[in-house]
């Protein structure tokens, strides 16, 4: 007899078969959308610069939106997070704060205590924690430090700064879960782990997306929607495709009501257009500016304003409810709101005793648990037009000529506006391909459909550049990652389903695509026809005696061991994919001999070619080599670029062989 899926695989199920949609609503609210290359208008592409942390309070973002462990629909139209306060910090606590890639001195790297807690795959139940200190936060010294340490040093951390002694901060859980698709139960938790009463502000707030003020019109630019008070402690969240939906608030909170516009006299010193601004919380609450916010309640930007005191060791719960008119389910909290809280909690232990094995002991489930739930929180909406980007909006000053000539000009087909696996919500806001290839090995095990979803998209003609290239990351498009998406694809084709009953259509269309990635990989990497490829950094944090993706000080060729191990093994898992089609379709036969005998000339290649190719029989070793002036210089130098070659192989079977001689 079959084993009865649990509810959540339940759920998936149908929202794969699209008989309710279970993942309209997820984590997928970035944790920083300041200080990326998507929201850079500059002249030379100087990212952290143009849109840095300190604009982020006042500035309407053009790309997406942030905000500090939150929620919003696949397409980012309405978004839910909390903001916070602790009567000390000069700035509103709206988002998570970082130093930007110059001010660390080992780059980019975001100085916070937050911890992804748990989540199931539709977003059924979400649980993180976020530690806010009770002192002020150390803004100013965090960046100083940064900046005055060099790379030897190790960076400076919160916890660093003395900012969490004597238990002197707050713990924040937020805690979201769905009564259906479209009625979402929110859960604030916060305790006080200092020695004394402290005071908190807690501002849940509600906001839509600016998609109205750039001049645009047609697929995303929906009319200007509205926030409005909607009689009792309710918000009606009003928006042209979205509908309406209500956010239900415990208790009896003051309502504040904004503008999710740029405040231009803040940051420009130009008149603004509305008195009510992106930043009039901050204002509000910090300054005590009661004339920032919108004494009507109507806006774009609208937050219930809780104030607490909380004893040592104190703690408060607070209850919303985000829902669509239709589906509106009852209040904020109560028995009700209980009891489906403890369903979910209970439905994703299910899901995860089916899928952790329990052979590992607790420790070790809980650490699996929690590395599920730190990649589903790290979907992401990510939203780029390349071609809008360069041209700029109708209604914004016109950026400068010289973007046509630099960072993704080549680029102008790329059109992302989709939930996309990140490598990390914060310091990596931005998809790195190779990186969610790696991703979706794990996530295949407990949402197959998305897994064979994302791997499909980025074969697509709106990502995958007409030459066969797959955008790398919005910092260089055209940057070169290791060719490892075909093998993730056989990986995930292998790990959904049995031997027989696999998704083959899913295996077809991912191969018809990688072939014509991998004729790009051969017309442009192999700069001297004789199988020994280039590809540059190839992400290995591989760094050699010169920069391998520029070109060569004084002309050349750099022939990487790395680079050809890479594309012997994309010959490898290309045939074994070919193979398998092959079982159903006799076509695909010409293609897996294609595809030995070009593994074969790569292998002879790199062990022969020359003489002894890229091998050193003295070192037994590979190493890359400089062809310069009729010269052949080996770069003798020991790193991760000798071992790759080992990858490149594979086992195939004596009856395969007989069967496609």
């Amino acid at each position: 007899m079959m084993e009865r899926p649990d509810v959540e695989t339940l759920r998936l199920a149908d929202d794969t078969a699209r008989r309710h949609n279970w993942k309209r609503w997820g984590p997928y609210l970035a944790e920083r959308q300041w200080g990326t290359v998507r929201e850079d208008y500059s002249p030379d592409g100087t990212c952290w610069d143009y849109f840095p942390h300190d604009h982020a309070r006042s500035r309407a973002y053009r790309w997406g939106e942030d905000g500090l462990l939150g929620l919003t629909d696949r397409e980012c139209r309405l978004c839910l997070a909390v903001a916070l306060w602790n009567g000390r910090d000069p700035i509103l606590k709206e988002r998570l704060f970082g130093l930007t890639g110059p001010e660390g001195n080992h780059g980019e790297d975001v100085k916070e205590c937050y911890f992804y807690l748990d989540a199931t795959p539709t977003a059924s139940y979400l649980k993180a924690l976020y530690k806010y200190p009770q002192r002020e936060f150390p803004y100013a010294r965090l960046v100083e430090e940064g900046r005055r340490r060099g790379r030897q040093d190790a960076e400076v951390e919160l916890v660093d700064t003395g900012i969490f002694e004597d238990g002197r901060y707050f713990d924040v859980t937020i805690e979201y879960a769905k009564a259906s698709p479209d009625d979402v139960l929110v859960r604030l938790t916060v305790t006080n782990r200092g020695p004394e009463a402290a005071p908190v502000h807690l501002l849940p707030t509600l906001w839509f997306r600016n998609t109205w003020s750039w001049g645009r019109t047609g697929e995303g630019y929906w009319p200007k929607p509205r926030l409005v008070r909607a009689g009792g402690a309710t918000i009606a969240a009003e928006h042209a495709s979205l509908g309406r939906f209500l956010l239900a608030a415990e208790g009896n909170p003051a309502f504040l009501f904004t503008e999710n516009e740029t405040n231009v006299a803040r940051l420009f010193g130009a008149p603004n257009v509305s008195p009510y601004v992106k930043d009039a919380f901050h204002e509000y609450v910090v300054h005590g500016r009661t004339d920032a916010v919108n004494p009507e309640g109507i806006g774009t930007k609208a937050a219930a304003h809780y104030v607490l005191t909380l004893p040592p060791g104190g703690e408060a719960r607070l209850h919303l409810r985000l829902s669509a008119e239709a589906e509106a389910g009852g209040p904020p909290s109560g028995p009700d709101v209980d009891r489906i809280f403890a369903d979910r909690i209970r439905e994703a232990d299910a899901f995860y005793a089916r899928h952790i094995p329990a052979t590992l002991g607790e420790g070790e489930q809980a650490a699996v648990r929690q590395a599920y739930a730190s990649l589903l929180w790290s979907r992401k909406f990510f939203h780029y037009v390349v071609k809008q980007w360069l041209e700029g909006d109708p209604a914004q000053p016109p950026p400068p000529a010289s973007r046509w000539r630099g960072r993704n000009a080549d680029w102008r087909h790329l059109y992302n506006r989709d939930v996309i696996s990140m490598p990390e919500a914060w310091e990596y806001p931005w998809y790195a391909a190779w990186d969610l290839a790696f991703h979706m090995i794990p996530l295949a095990r407990v949402d197959p459909q998305f897994a064979k979803e994302q791997l499909v998209l980025f074969t697509r003609e709106w990502y995958m550049h007409p030459n066969g290239q797959l955008p790398a990351y919005e910092f260089a498009f055209s940057d070169v990652n290791p060719p490892v998406h075909a093998w993730a694809a056989w990986r995930v084709y292998k790990m959904t389903g049995p031997r027989g009953a696999r998704d083959r259509l899913f295996l077809e269309r991912v191969f018809q695509k990688m072939c014509l990635n991998f004729t790009w990989w051969v017309n442009r990497k192999d700069s001297e026809g004789n199988n020994l490829f280039g590809g540059g950094f190839l992400g290995l944090d591989n760094i050699g005696v010169f920069d391998r993706s520029r070109p060569l000080p004084g002309g050349g060729v750099l022939e990487q061991a790395d680079g050809t191990a890479w594309m012997a093994f994309y010959c490898v898992t290309m045939l074994e994919v070919a193979l398998e089609l092959a079982r159903e379709d006799p076509a695909y036969e010409d293609m897996a001999s294609k595809f030995f005998e070009h593994f074969v000339a790569i292998a002879d290649a790199m062990n022969a070619f020359g003489g002894t190719g890229l091998w050193c029989p003295d070192d037994g070793f590979y190493y890359d080599q400089l062809q310069t002036s009729g010269r052949v210089v080996p770069l003798r130098v020991r790193s991760m670029v000798g071992l790759l070659p080992l990858l490149a192989c594979t086992v195939l079977e004596d009856d395969t062989l007989e069967r496609l001689p």
